[in-house]
């Protein structure tokens, strides 16, 4: 009876447990939509576009070299993670006059990593102030135009997070300045939105082989 039941414990258990995760993934790994359609980027600088891809969407503001930290993190820890994903970018928002500060800041990351997918779109402060209202997030920019809150935004420009988080219950943006929410919170939420589209993919494909 002793040896039945280590057997059951051994080999069964396991089984059971994987089968249990692997559905709850199925059936609850969607992340929620808090806004919908948000505006383009596009609409403050015709070279940057939130269509059609995943995008980490920030607002550096006009302290850049203040924020430099913020978009360290930013990097080391969800950039480096997803950049091998095509339709992956980072899209900061920061104000007109920042060129020369945009351009330390990325020569600093590229000593790190590539550049590749991290984007700058330029606006006045009127359009910057406008475009973050778009989000409907309740959250507000600093006196420079800037916050250090990032927010999720998915292939149709619809704004990503969490309505059930253990800490903010709705939980729009993460904050860069704590390594630990990007590690373990935002992180998670980035994988999932990209196992969606992986998925919607593979299921597109086959039903085209159909």
């Amino acid at each position: 009876m002793k040896k039945a039941f280590v057997l059951v414990v051994l080999f069964i258990f396991p089984l059971v447990a994987y089968l249990f995760f692997a559905s709850g993934i199925n059936n609850f790994g969607r992340l929620p939509i808090l806004t919908e359609n948000i505006p383009n980027v596009s609409e403050l600088d015709n070279g940057v576009n939130l269509d059609d891809k995943i995008t980490i969407l920030g607002f550096l503001g006009s302290d850049i070299e203040q924020k430099k930290g913020n978009a360290f993190n930013l990097n080391q820890k969800i950039y480096k993670r997803f950049s091998e994903f095509n339709d992956f970018q980072i899209v900061m928002i920061v104000p007109e006059g920042t060129e020369d500060k945009v351009k330390s800041l990325k020569d600093e990351l590229g000593a790190l990593s590539d550049v590749d997918k991290w984007n700058f779109a330029y606006g006045s402060e009127a359009e910057i102030k406008t475009f973050f209202q778009g989000l409907k997030t309740g959250l507000y920019l600093d006196e420079n135009l800037g916050t250090s809150y990032v927010f999720i935004i998915d292939k149709d420009r619809n704004l990503r997070g969490r309505n059930d988080d253990e800490d903010e219950g709705i939980k729009y943006g993460f904050s860069t300045t704590s390594v630990a929410e990007l590690n373990n919170k935002m992180e998670d939420d980035v994988k999932i939105i990209l196992a969606e589209y992986r998925l919607a993919l593979k299921k597109n494909n086959a039903n085209r082989s159909k």
